[in-house]
């Protein structure tokens, strides 16, 4: 295979993907078998067929790639409003707290755009701009930073039960004829 499957393509690999199918496409033209095509060009079998199915029932104009199916996509536009909105906070949209889940965001874009997108796909949009998965530490209010280190440092290493040394025959495997 010369590229991976799925989704996920930059726009250079997309780009390189569409030559691949205007160079198979001439290929048609010249009258070259499937298995051919797929070897000069280092694809497969069944995408070099799928083209020939395409370009055989919508000519020249039925080869290019239609695009990515089933991933809403959103303008630079859109995006760059979600992202205002996002860092209003989820007060600001109805939420009790201030956590961004991936499910609120899928519910904002729904109400903003009025596109519906899985949870999943919406982590996908958020990840391909540059968005990163984070969870808030949680840490008391009343923590005493100085009282942990102190009790780390001079406590702990009382309170711990020392380690069992090792000595000679207290592991089966060093044994004298334990096999």
């Amino acid at each position: 295979m010369r590229y991976a499957q799925g989704v996920g393509l930059t726009d250079a690999e997309r780009i390189t993907r569409e030559q691949l199918r205007l160079q198979a496409l001439e290929r048609f033209k010249g009258g070259q078998k499937n298995a051919e095509i797929a070897a000069a060009l280092r694809v497969s079998l069944r995408s070099v067929e799928r083209w020939r199915r395409a370009w055989r029932e919508g000519g020249e104009a039925g080869v290019p790639s239609k695009g990515s199916p089933g991933r809403p996509r959103l303008s630079e536009a859109q995006i760059a409003r979600l992202e205002q909105e996002l860092e209003r906070g989820p007060l600001a949209h109805g939420w009790a707290d201030q956590r961004w889940t991936l499910a609120r965001i899928k519910t904002l874009i729904g109400r903003l755009f009025h596109i519906s997108d899985t949870v999943e796909g919406t982590w996908r949009l958020l990840k391909r701009h540059g968005w990163s998965w984070q969870q808030p530490t949680r840490r008391a209010i009343e923590r005493d930073d100085d009282a942990v280190e102190v009790w780390k440092k001079e406590i702990w290493p009382r309170v711990r039960a020392p380690r069992r040394r090792a000595t000679p025959g207290s592991s089966s495997r060093t044994r004298p004829g334990s096999r």
